[in-house]
């Protein structure tokens, strides 16, 4: 129960003397909004919910197919990527209204960010290219042709190199980030998908789908470090923060592998749920969440003993996940039942389900806080 007034109890002369002085008093009233946007691909639709009251705040058109929807760190505003129109539109998140949208490559599916939060990367699975996005003045800086049906994109830590899978030449480009060009394609195993980037920016570890592998790569030596088995159709990755163990979810083996990252090595498997697919690990590094799409739940798994703490019944189909930023509620989209169900982490159970579109496929969180003499977006 949230109290009505916390400060009740203090004197009044104490109020008088905590109100003089103070600058943070004199600031213009402000109110927190806290945001998830979800792209739903069938609907051609952004669903905004309102993470205070977990209700659907409104339904926005967006382009054909989104498929990937990034909230930005610096402005208040989402970026969502249209696969089926080759855009990527700019979204508002202050008026919950598109102001404009960008043309990219042929299938686009997600955007990644610079670390700086000013550059965006968009693979063109369908172009065989990455486009990088001014996100200030919303235009493409470059074109930078790749390998095959790139899918995965990130950035390094530091700034100075992007990677990117490219799942239909078995490989990975490393691309210059000052010179905007392609420097080393790295062989890995079949269909590499997702990847997850080390802290220090010195290696990256991919998940090839076909192969059932993780290829750990230098991107210093811009060589190939090894090839760790880790299970049947490698889905997801999820890194801890200090950057020290990867969790790899197997669909088709029905278990999560353990990678210890400094020594490169596979150091347990985990039995799980029926195809587990999406995964992450929350900003403590303690707890690891995923989605098993075969059994409509989503594990709860303390990283630290390697205990499941909880299996929790959600909608049908699992898929892309996201916590609240104060980290109490899991956010799970379930791709066939179209709905979002909100997970209570604390208590580890099923708290509520809210209706979305159709095909939710990606979901990007975002808080921000406006004056309080505007009136929330209808």
């Amino acid at each position: 129960m949230r109290r009505i007034c916390e400060w009740a109890w203090v004197p009044w002369c104490a109020l008088l003397a905590l109100s003089c002085g103070n600058p943070s008093l004199d600031r213009a009233p402000s109110i927190l909004r806290q945001y998830a946007f979800v792209a739903n691909g069938k609907s051609n639709t952004v669903t905004v919910v309102d993470l205070d009251t977990f209700r659907v705040q409104r339904a926005i058109p967006a382009g054909t197919d989104p498929t990937g929807v990034t909230a930005s760190p610096i402005r208040n505003e989402v970026y969502i990527v249209n696969a089926g129109s080759g855009t990527v539109s700019f979204l508002n998140a202050e008026t919950l209204e598109i102001e404009s949208a960008v043309s990219v490559g042929r299938s686009p599916y997600s955007l990644e960010l610079s670390p700086d939060g000013q550059t965006g990367y968009v693979a063109n699975s369908a172009s065989n290219s990455v486009s990088v996005l001014d996100l200030i003045e919303r235009r493409v800086r470059k074109t930078i042709p790749v390998g095959r049906q790139p899918g995965s994109v990130g950035a390094t830590p530091d700034g100075k190199i992007l990677v990117v899978s490219n799942r239909g030449s078995n490989s990975v480009s490393v691309v210059d980030l000052a010179s905007m060009a392609v420097v080393a394609e790295v062989p890995v195993g079949r269909e590499p998908g997702p990847m997850a980037i080390f802290p220090d920016s010195s290696k990256v570890f991919v998940a090839n789908t076909g192969a059932g592998t993780v290829s750990a790569v230098d991107l210093r030596a811009h060589k190939l470090i090894t090839h760790l088995v880790s299970g049947k159709t490698p889905f997801a990755v999820a890194l801890k923060p200090d950057g020290g163990e990867l969790f790899v979810t197997n669909f088709d083996s029905h278990s999560v592998a353990i990678i210890n990252t400094n020594a490169d090595e596979v150091t347990e498997s985990l039995m799980a749920g029926q195809n587990p697919g999406q995964a992450l690990v929350d900003p403590s590094g303690s707890l690891l969440y995923y989605a098993n799409f075969g059994s409509n739940t989503v594990s709860i798994v303390d990283t630290a003993s390697r205990q499941m703490l909880a299996s929790v019944e959600v909608g049908s189909r699992p898929d892309a996940l996201a916590l609240t930023p104060d980290g109490r509620y899991l956010l799970v989209l379930n791709s066939a039942s179209n709905d979002l169900a909100v997970v209570d982490a604390v208590e580890r159970s099923l708290f509520t389900v809210v209706p979305l579109g159709l095909s939710p496929r990606d979901i990007a969180v975002k808080a921000f806080e406006v004056p309080a003499d505007v009136a929330p977006a209808p």
